[in-house]
Protein backbone atom coordinates (compact mmCIF):
# COMPACT_ATOMS: atom_id res chain seq x y z
CA UNK A 1 0.00 0.00 0.00
CA UNK A 2 1.13 3.75 -0.49
CA UNK A 3 0.89 5.48 2.61
CA UNK A 4 1.24 9.11 2.73
CA UNK A 5 3.29 10.46 5.64
CA UNK A 6 3.26 14.33 6.79
CA UNK A 7 3.76 16.20 10.19
CA UNK A 8 2.66 20.19 11.31
CA UNK A 9 3.59 20.86 14.90
CA UNK A 10 3.22 23.82 17.28
CA UNK A 11 2.00 24.43 20.28
CA UNK A 12 0.50 27.75 20.73
CA UNK A 13 0.52 30.58 23.74
CA UNK A 14 -2.00 32.80 22.83
CA UNK A 15 -0.55 35.14 25.29
CA UNK A 16 3.52 34.61 24.55
CA UNK A 17 5.18 37.45 22.68
CA UNK A 18 6.87 36.10 19.73
CA UNK A 19 5.12 33.80 16.69
CA UNK A 20 6.37 31.09 15.04
CA UNK A 21 7.65 32.08 11.34
CA UNK A 22 9.06 30.25 9.01
CA UNK A 23 12.61 30.57 10.49
CA UNK A 24 11.05 28.85 13.75
CA UNK A 25 10.64 25.85 11.79
CA UNK A 26 13.42 25.91 10.01
CA UNK A 27 15.54 25.66 12.99
CA UNK A 28 13.43 24.42 15.95
CA UNK A 29 15.68 23.82 18.89
CA UNK A 30 16.56 20.24 19.45
CA UNK A 31 13.80 18.63 16.83
CA UNK A 32 14.46 18.09 12.93
CA UNK A 33 14.23 20.67 10.37
CA UNK A 34 11.47 21.72 8.38
CA UNK A 35 11.88 19.36 5.78
CA UNK A 36 9.93 18.12 2.10
CA UNK A 37 9.67 15.48 -0.17
CA UNK A 38 12.60 12.29 0.43
CA UNK A 39 14.14 15.17 2.95
CA UNK A 40 11.34 14.34 5.28
CA UNK A 41 13.02 10.50 5.79
CA UNK A 42 16.81 11.69 6.24
CA UNK A 43 15.66 14.54 8.88
CA UNK A 44 13.81 12.08 11.11
CA UNK A 45 15.44 9.21 10.46
CA UNK A 46 16.63 8.25 14.44
CA UNK A 47 14.66 10.60 16.18
CA UNK A 48 12.07 10.49 18.62
CA UNK A 49 10.04 12.14 16.69
CA UNK A 50 5.91 10.61 16.05
CA UNK A 51 6.71 10.27 12.18
CA UNK A 52 9.66 8.70 12.71
CA UNK A 53 7.57 5.67 14.59
CA UNK A 54 5.36 5.55 11.99
CA UNK A 55 7.42 5.32 9.07
CA UNK A 56 9.02 2.73 10.96
CA UNK A 57 6.02 0.92 11.43
CA UNK A 58 4.56 1.55 7.99
CA UNK A 59 8.22 -0.16 6.43
CA UNK A 60 8.23 -3.15 8.53
CA UNK A 61 4.81 -3.91 7.00
CA UNK A 62 6.08 -3.80 3.67
CA UNK A 63 4.07 -0.47 2.83
CA UNK A 64 5.43 1.95 0.58
CA UNK A 65 5.64 5.51 2.84
CA UNK A 66 5.34 8.75 0.63
CA UNK A 67 7.07 11.63 2.68
CA UNK A 68 5.19 15.12 1.78
CA UNK A 69 6.36 17.76 4.21
CA UNK A 70 7.37 17.62 8.20
CA UNK A 71 8.07 20.64 10.55
CA UNK A 72 7.97 21.69 14.25
CA UNK A 73 8.54 24.62 15.51
CA UNK A 74 8.87 25.39 19.67
CA UNK A 75 6.11 26.76 21.51
CA UNK A 76 5.54 30.19 21.20
CA UNK A 77 2.36 33.20 20.10
CA UNK A 78 0.74 31.70 17.61
CA UNK A 79 1.77 30.63 13.94
CA UNK A 80 2.46 33.60 11.49
CA UNK A 81 -0.37 33.45 8.59
CA UNK A 82 2.60 33.34 6.61
CA UNK A 83 4.26 30.29 8.06
CA UNK A 84 1.01 28.36 7.93
CA UNK A 85 -0.30 29.40 4.64
CA UNK A 86 3.32 28.21 3.42
CA UNK A 87 3.47 24.74 5.15
CA UNK A 88 0.12 23.64 4.62
CA UNK A 89 -0.31 24.62 0.80
CA UNK A 90 3.18 22.26 0.68
CA UNK A 91 1.81 19.39 2.66
CA UNK A 92 -1.39 19.42 0.49
CA UNK A 93 -0.22 20.01 -2.80
CA UNK A 94 2.20 17.10 -2.10
CA UNK A 95 -0.37 14.74 -0.88
CA UNK A 96 -2.69 15.46 -4.51
CA UNK A 97 0.00 15.22 -6.53
CA UNK A 98 0.76 11.91 -4.59
CA UNK A 99 -2.61 10.40 -5.21
CA UNK A 100 -3.46 7.69 -5.09
CA UNK A 101 -2.97 6.91 -1.56
CA UNK A 102 -3.95 4.14 0.67
CA UNK A 103 -3.93 6.89 3.86
CA UNK A 104 -2.51 9.40 5.16
CA UNK A 105 -0.84 9.22 8.45
CA UNK A 106 -0.59 12.98 10.07
CA UNK A 107 1.95 13.84 12.70
CA UNK A 108 0.30 16.89 14.68
CA UNK A 109 0.05 18.64 17.80
CA UNK A 110 -3.47 19.17 18.49
CA UNK A 111 -2.74 23.03 19.88
CA UNK A 112 -1.86 25.18 17.35
CA UNK A 113 -3.46 28.36 16.44
CA UNK A 114 -2.54 30.13 13.30
CA UNK A 115 -2.84 34.25 13.44
CA UNK A 116 -5.78 33.82 11.05
CA UNK A 117 -7.04 30.08 12.31
CA UNK A 118 -7.25 29.38 15.81
CA UNK A 119 -7.74 25.37 15.49
CA UNK A 120 -4.91 24.94 12.97
CA UNK A 121 -5.22 21.50 13.00
CA UNK A 122 -9.00 21.14 12.43
CA UNK A 123 -8.37 24.04 9.65
CA UNK A 124 -5.04 21.48 7.96
CA UNK A 125 -7.91 18.38 8.04
CA UNK A 126 -10.77 20.48 6.21
CA UNK A 127 -8.30 21.59 3.42
CA UNK A 128 -6.71 18.28 3.12
CA UNK A 129 -10.49 16.31 3.09
CA UNK A 130 -10.98 19.34 0.69
CA UNK A 131 -8.65 18.22 -1.97
CA UNK A 132 -8.55 14.66 -1.08
CA UNK A 133 -12.19 13.61 -0.72
CA UNK A 134 -14.16 12.37 2.51
CA UNK A 135 -12.93 8.63 1.65
CA UNK A 136 -9.46 8.45 2.27
CA UNK A 137 -8.23 6.88 5.79
CA UNK A 138 -6.53 9.84 7.48
CA UNK A 139 -4.63 8.89 11.18
CA UNK A 140 -3.35 11.69 13.30
CA UNK A 141 -1.30 11.17 16.28
CA UNK A 142 -1.32 14.10 18.22
CA UNK A 143 0.75 15.75 21.72
CA UNK A 144 -0.95 14.45 25.30
CA UNK A 145 -1.60 18.60 25.27
CA UNK A 146 -3.55 18.45 22.62
CA UNK A 147 -7.12 20.86 22.57
CA UNK A 148 -9.26 18.30 20.79
CA UNK A 149 -11.85 19.99 18.68
CA UNK A 150 -15.44 18.71 17.08
CA UNK A 151 -13.73 19.15 13.28
CA UNK A 152 -10.51 17.26 14.38
CA UNK A 153 -12.77 14.37 15.59
CA UNK A 154 -15.22 14.81 12.62
CA UNK A 155 -12.11 14.56 9.59
CA UNK A 156 -9.84 12.38 11.16
CA UNK A 157 -10.95 8.69 10.92
CA UNK A 158 -8.78 8.70 14.19
CA UNK A 159 -6.75 10.21 16.99
CA UNK A 160 -4.29 8.94 19.48
CA UNK A 161 -2.58 11.33 21.54
CA UNK A 162 0.98 10.21 23.72
CA UNK A 163 0.21 8.99 27.02
CA UNK A 164 3.04 9.99 28.82
CA UNK A 165 4.68 13.90 30.20
CA UNK A 166 7.30 13.90 30.22
CA UNK A 167 6.41 12.48 26.18
CA UNK A 168 8.69 9.76 26.22
CA UNK A 169 6.53 7.60 23.68
CA UNK A 170 6.05 10.03 21.08
CA UNK A 171 7.83 7.61 18.34
CA UNK A 172 6.16 4.85 20.09
CA UNK A 173 2.69 7.02 19.89
CA UNK A 174 3.21 7.71 15.91
CA UNK A 175 3.87 4.02 15.00
CA UNK A 176 0.48 3.29 16.76
CA UNK A 177 -1.48 6.03 14.82
CA UNK A 178 0.24 3.68 11.42
CA UNK A 179 -0.89 0.88 12.95
CA UNK A 180 -4.24 2.20 13.59
CA UNK A 181 -4.06 3.93 10.15
CA UNK A 182 -3.73 0.36 8.18
CA UNK A 183 -6.39 -1.40 10.51
CA UNK A 184 -9.06 1.65 9.45
CA UNK A 185 -7.61 0.72 5.66
CA UNK A 186 -8.01 -3.21 6.05
CA UNK A 187 -11.15 -2.39 7.91
CA UNK A 188 -13.16 -0.77 4.67
CA UNK A 189 -15.32 1.20 7.01
CA UNK A 190 -14.99 3.81 9.80
CA UNK A 191 -14.96 3.37 13.02
CA UNK A 192 -17.71 4.11 15.18
CA UNK A 193 -16.54 7.49 17.70
CA UNK A 194 -17.20 9.40 20.94
CA UNK A 195 -15.95 12.47 21.94
CA UNK A 196 -16.34 14.53 25.54
CA UNK A 197 -14.82 17.14 26.31
CA UNK A 198 -13.65 18.34 30.25
CA UNK A 199 -15.48 21.19 31.59
CA UNK A 200 -12.63 22.29 33.26
CA UNK A 201 -8.74 24.02 32.31
CA UNK A 202 -5.73 21.58 33.94
CA UNK A 203 -2.67 23.21 34.97
CA UNK A 204 0.21 21.94 33.19
CA UNK A 205 2.26 21.05 36.14
CA UNK A 206 -0.77 19.04 37.32
CA UNK A 207 -0.89 17.10 33.98
CA UNK A 208 2.35 15.14 34.43
CA UNK A 209 1.90 11.35 34.26
CA UNK A 210 5.09 10.46 36.70
CA UNK A 211 2.93 11.53 39.68
CA UNK A 212 -0.71 11.22 41.06
CA UNK A 213 -3.58 11.59 40.02
CA UNK A 214 -2.30 11.33 36.42
CA UNK A 215 0.12 8.45 36.89
CA UNK A 216 -2.89 6.22 37.86
CA UNK A 217 -5.37 7.72 35.14
CA UNK A 218 -2.91 6.69 32.40
CA UNK A 219 -1.66 3.43 33.89
CA UNK A 220 -5.08 1.82 33.25
CA UNK A 221 -5.62 3.48 30.14
CA UNK A 222 -5.22 -0.09 28.15
CA UNK A 223 -6.37 -2.33 30.58
CA UNK A 224 -10.13 -0.12 30.03
CA UNK A 225 -9.31 0.39 26.67
CA UNK A 226 -9.10 -3.57 26.20
CA UNK A 227 -12.11 -3.91 28.52
CA UNK A 228 -14.40 -1.89 26.57
CA UNK A 229 -13.22 -3.43 23.39
CA UNK A 230 -12.09 0.27 21.86
CA UNK A 231 -9.90 0.09 18.88
CA UNK A 232 -8.13 3.36 20.57
CA UNK A 233 -9.33 5.19 23.60
CA UNK A 234 -7.36 8.52 24.18
CA UNK A 235 -6.91 11.22 27.09
CA UNK A 236 -5.53 14.99 25.77
CA UNK A 237 -5.34 17.08 29.12
CA UNK A 238 -5.32 20.16 26.71
CA UNK A 239 -2.99 23.27 26.75
CA UNK A 240 -4.51 26.11 28.96
CA UNK A 241 -2.79 28.84 27.18
CA UNK A 242 -4.92 28.91 23.72
CA UNK A 243 -7.79 31.40 23.65
CA UNK A 244 -10.39 29.44 21.55
CA UNK A 245 -13.41 27.63 22.22
CA UNK A 246 -11.83 24.61 21.71
CA UNK A 247 -9.42 24.47 24.21
CA UNK A 248 -9.12 22.08 27.45
CA UNK A 249 -9.27 18.58 27.92
CA UNK A 250 -10.51 15.70 25.63
CA UNK A 251 -11.51 12.11 25.43
CA UNK A 252 -11.90 10.09 22.19
CA UNK A 253 -12.83 6.78 21.49
CA UNK A 254 -13.37 4.87 18.61
CA UNK A 255 -14.92 1.39 18.36
CA UNK A 256 -16.52 -1.13 16.10
CA UNK A 257 -20.19 0.51 17.60
CA UNK A 258 -21.18 3.53 18.65
CA UNK A 259 -22.48 1.88 21.74
CA UNK A 260 -18.46 0.84 22.10
CA UNK A 261 -17.08 3.91 21.76
CA UNK A 262 -19.48 6.10 23.90
CA UNK A 263 -19.03 3.27 26.84
CA UNK A 264 -15.35 3.57 26.64
CA UNK A 265 -15.70 7.40 26.30
CA UNK A 266 -17.92 8.03 29.27
CA UNK A 267 -15.67 5.31 31.95
CA UNK A 268 -12.60 7.28 30.94
CA UNK A 269 -14.20 11.00 31.32
CA UNK A 270 -15.82 10.15 34.54
CA UNK A 271 -12.24 8.84 35.64
CA UNK A 272 -11.32 11.94 35.01
CA UNK A 273 -13.87 13.99 36.48
CA UNK A 274 -13.09 11.77 40.36
CA UNK A 275 -9.99 13.23 40.22
CA UNK A 276 -10.76 16.65 39.73
CA UNK A 277 -10.09 17.75 43.63
CA UNK A 278 -6.65 15.79 43.31
CA UNK A 279 -5.45 18.38 40.53
CA UNK A 280 -3.09 20.46 42.42
CA UNK A 281 0.68 20.53 43.15
CA UNK A 282 2.82 22.60 45.23
CA UNK A 283 4.26 26.10 44.28
CA UNK A 284 6.98 26.93 45.93
CA UNK A 285 8.35 30.89 45.67
CA UNK A 286 11.41 31.56 43.84
CA UNK A 287 13.30 32.82 47.03
CA UNK A 288 11.59 30.10 49.86
CA UNK A 289 12.64 27.62 47.06
CA UNK A 290 16.70 29.05 46.55
CA UNK A 291 16.44 28.66 50.90
CA UNK A 292 15.44 25.46 50.81
CA UNK A 293 17.79 23.92 48.03
CA UNK A 294 20.39 25.42 49.85
CA UNK A 295 19.45 23.99 53.13
CA UNK A 296 19.22 20.36 51.68
CA UNK A 297 22.01 20.49 49.59
CA UNK A 298 24.86 21.40 52.45
CA UNK A 299 23.62 17.99 53.46
CA UNK A 300 25.41 16.94 50.44
CA UNK A 301 24.25 13.90 47.82
CA UNK A 302 22.20 14.18 44.55
CA UNK A 303 21.89 17.66 43.31
CA UNK A 304 18.02 19.69 44.43
CA UNK A 305 16.35 20.39 40.82
CA UNK A 306 14.04 23.93 40.78
CA UNK A 307 11.53 24.13 37.63
CA UNK A 308 11.58 27.45 36.58
CA UNK A 309 7.85 26.36 35.25
CA UNK A 310 6.87 29.78 34.64
CA UNK A 311 9.76 30.29 31.79
CA UNK A 312 9.45 26.99 29.91
CA UNK A 313 10.34 27.48 26.34
CA UNK A 314 8.38 24.25 26.12
CA UNK A 315 4.95 25.85 26.87
CA UNK A 316 5.31 29.54 25.23
CA UNK A 317 8.18 30.96 27.25
CA UNK A 318 11.02 32.68 25.30
CA UNK A 319 13.74 31.37 28.16
CA UNK A 320 14.76 34.67 29.29
CA UNK A 321 12.91 35.92 32.40
CA UNK A 322 15.77 36.13 35.06
CA UNK A 323 13.73 36.24 38.50
CA UNK A 324 15.22 32.72 39.20
CA UNK A 325 18.60 33.78 38.93
CA UNK A 326 18.72 36.71 40.67
CA UNK A 327 16.99 34.79 43.96
CA UNK A 328 20.25 32.08 43.28
CA UNK A 329 22.73 35.16 43.15
CA UNK A 330 21.02 37.13 45.90
CA UNK A 331 20.66 33.60 48.01
CA UNK A 332 24.09 32.64 47.81
CA UNK A 333 23.58 29.59 45.93
CA UNK A 334 26.96 29.43 45.20
CA UNK A 335 27.73 25.95 42.95
CA UNK A 336 24.10 26.14 41.31
CA UNK A 337 23.70 25.63 37.61
CA UNK A 338 21.18 27.52 35.63
CA UNK A 339 19.71 27.16 31.98
CA UNK A 340 19.27 26.94 29.36
CA UNK A 341 18.93 30.96 28.97
CA UNK A 342 17.63 32.12 25.60
CA UNK A 343 20.21 34.99 24.69
CA UNK A 344 22.19 35.42 21.31
CA UNK A 345 23.46 38.71 22.27
CA UNK A 346 24.65 37.57 25.24
CA UNK A 347 26.46 34.31 24.09
CA UNK A 348 27.57 36.28 21.01
CA UNK A 349 29.12 39.00 23.89
CA UNK A 350 30.67 35.57 24.94
CA UNK A 351 32.35 34.48 22.29
CA UNK A 352 33.64 37.64 21.29
CA UNK A 353 35.45 37.81 24.60
CA UNK A 354 37.05 34.41 24.90
CA UNK A 355 37.09 31.68 27.68
CA UNK A 356 38.64 33.47 30.76
CA UNK A 357 37.30 36.65 30.25
CA UNK A 358 34.77 38.68 31.96
CA UNK A 359 31.97 40.60 30.69
CA UNK A 360 29.58 42.68 31.55
CA UNK A 361 26.12 42.16 29.94
CA UNK A 362 22.26 42.63 30.51
CA UNK A 363 21.67 39.18 30.85
CA UNK A 364 17.85 37.92 28.99
CA UNK A 365 15.08 40.01 29.96
CA UNK A 366 13.78 40.62 26.04
CA UNK A 367 10.23 39.36 27.10
CA UNK A 368 10.00 41.25 30.35
CA UNK A 369 12.14 44.12 29.90
CA UNK A 370 14.01 42.77 33.03
CA UNK A 371 17.62 42.03 31.95
CA UNK A 372 19.98 40.80 34.90
CA UNK A 373 22.69 43.22 34.84
CA UNK A 374 26.30 42.32 36.02
CA UNK A 375 29.36 40.81 35.34
CA UNK A 376 30.14 37.37 33.86
CA UNK A 377 33.12 35.39 33.70
CA UNK A 378 33.29 33.14 30.92
CA UNK A 379 34.15 29.08 31.62
CA UNK A 380 32.88 27.72 28.59
CA UNK A 381 32.00 28.06 24.91
CA UNK A 382 30.36 25.38 22.41
CA UNK A 383 28.91 25.65 19.16
CA UNK A 384 25.29 24.58 20.15
CA UNK A 385 25.08 21.60 18.29
CA UNK A 386 24.67 18.21 20.21
CA UNK A 387 23.02 14.86 20.24
CA UNK A 388 20.00 14.60 22.69
CA UNK A 389 20.95 11.56 25.35
CA UNK A 390 17.50 11.45 27.79
CA UNK A 391 14.24 9.25 27.01
CA UNK A 392 12.47 11.95 25.30
CA UNK A 393 14.77 13.19 22.92
CA UNK A 394 17.45 10.28 22.35
CA UNK A 395 19.01 10.65 19.46
CA UNK A 396 17.56 13.89 18.08
CA UNK A 397 20.15 16.14 16.92
CA UNK A 398 20.21 19.77 18.83
CA UNK A 399 21.39 23.19 17.23
CA UNK A 400 20.86 25.93 19.54
CA UNK A 401 24.00 28.21 17.88
CA UNK A 402 26.33 29.70 19.97
CA UNK A 403 26.37 28.87 23.43
CA UNK A 404 28.52 29.82 26.59
CA UNK A 405 28.62 28.83 30.15
CA UNK A 406 28.63 32.05 32.47
CA UNK A 407 29.42 32.70 36.27
CA UNK A 408 28.09 35.32 37.85
CA UNK A 409 27.70 35.75 41.86
CA UNK A 410 29.53 31.79 42.63
CA UNK A 411 25.72 30.81 40.12
CA UNK A 412 26.91 29.15 36.32
CA UNK A 413 24.53 30.23 33.54
CA UNK A 414 23.68 28.28 30.70
CA UNK A 415 22.85 31.04 27.52
CA UNK A 416 22.38 29.63 24.00
CA UNK A 417 21.53 31.38 20.66
CA UNK A 418 18.20 29.76 20.50
CA UNK A 419 15.54 28.65 22.99
CA UNK A 420 15.35 24.99 24.20
CA UNK A 421 13.65 23.17 26.91
CA UNK A 422 16.14 22.27 29.56
CA UNK A 423 15.12 18.53 29.18
CA UNK A 424 18.22 16.71 28.29
CA UNK A 425 21.16 16.48 30.39
CA UNK A 426 23.56 16.55 26.99
CA UNK A 427 22.62 20.85 26.95
CA UNK A 428 24.79 20.98 30.20
CA UNK A 429 27.67 18.65 29.29
CA UNK A 430 27.75 20.55 25.74
CA UNK A 431 29.24 23.19 27.98
CA UNK A 432 31.50 20.84 30.51
CA UNK A 433 28.50 20.24 33.14
CA UNK A 434 27.78 16.81 34.58
CA UNK A 435 24.21 17.46 36.04
CA UNK A 436 25.01 15.08 38.57
CA UNK A 437 27.45 16.47 40.19
CA UNK A 438 26.16 19.85 41.27
CA UNK A 439 24.30 20.80 44.39
CA UNK A 440 21.74 22.85 42.80
CA UNK A 441 20.19 22.72 38.94
CA UNK A 442 17.38 25.17 38.04
CA UNK A 443 15.41 24.24 34.63
CA UNK A 444 13.43 26.33 32.25
CA UNK A 445 11.05 23.56 32.28
CA UNK A 446 7.55 22.36 33.61
CA UNK A 447 7.04 18.79 33.49
CA UNK A 448 9.76 17.23 30.83
CA UNK A 449 12.58 17.55 32.51
CA UNK A 450 11.81 14.98 35.14
CA UNK A 451 12.14 12.36 32.24
CA UNK A 452 15.92 12.99 32.33
CA UNK A 453 16.79 14.55 36.05
CA UNK A 454 14.18 12.83 38.09
CA UNK A 455 16.84 10.20 38.55
CA UNK A 456 19.39 11.99 39.82
CA UNK A 457 17.36 14.25 41.74
CA UNK A 458 17.35 14.44 45.72
CA UNK A 459 14.40 16.66 45.34
CA UNK A 460 12.21 18.65 43.24
CA UNK A 461 10.71 21.72 43.33
CA UNK A 462 8.21 23.50 41.09
CA UNK A 463 9.12 27.67 41.45
CA UNK A 464 7.14 30.56 40.63
CA UNK A 465 9.34 32.75 39.17
CA UNK A 466 8.36 35.46 35.91
CA UNK A 467 7.23 34.16 32.71
CA UNK A 468 4.46 33.69 30.34
CA UNK A 469 3.31 29.90 30.85
CA UNK A 470 1.35 31.13 34.21
CA UNK A 471 1.30 27.92 36.92
CA UNK A 472 -3.01 29.20 37.48
CA UNK A 473 -4.36 29.89 33.57
CA UNK A 474 -6.92 31.26 35.65
CA UNK A 475 -5.28 34.61 35.90
CA UNK A 476 -4.87 35.05 31.90
CA UNK A 477 -7.03 37.61 30.16
CA UNK A 478 -9.52 35.11 28.21
CA UNK A 479 -12.04 36.20 25.98
CA UNK A 480 -13.08 33.12 23.87
CA UNK A 481 -13.02 29.92 25.55
CA UNK A 482 -16.56 27.91 25.63
CA UNK A 483 -19.23 29.04 28.14
CA UNK A 484 -19.21 26.62 31.12
CA UNK A 485 -15.18 26.11 31.17
CA UNK A 486 -13.88 26.53 34.30
CA UNK A 487 -10.57 28.19 34.70
CA UNK A 488 -9.39 26.03 37.14
CA UNK A 489 -10.02 22.39 38.31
Amino acid sequence: MRIGVAGFQHESHSFALFPADLSAFEKPGGFPPLSRGEAVRAALAGTRVPAAGAIEAAEAEGHEVIPLAWGMAMPSAPVTREAFETIAAWIVEAAAAAMPLDGLYLDLHGAMMAEHAPDGEGELLRRLRDRLGPDLPIAASLDLHANVTRDMVELADVLTAYRTYPHIDMKETGARAMALLLRRIAHARPWARAFRTIDFLIPVPAQCTMMPPMQQVYAVLPELEAATGAADLSLSLGFPYCDFEGCGPAVTAYAETAASAEAAAERLHRMVLDQRGNLAVRLWPAEEAVAHARARASLGGPPIVLADTQDNPGGGGHGDTTGLLAALVNGGAHGAVIGVFNDAASAAAAHAAGIGATVELALGGVSDGVPFRGRFKVLALGDGRFTCTGPMTRGNMADLGPTALLETGGVHVVVASRKMQAYDQAIFRHVGIEPASVPIIALKSSVHFRADFQPIAKEILVVLAPGPVVADPATLPFTRLRPGLALRP
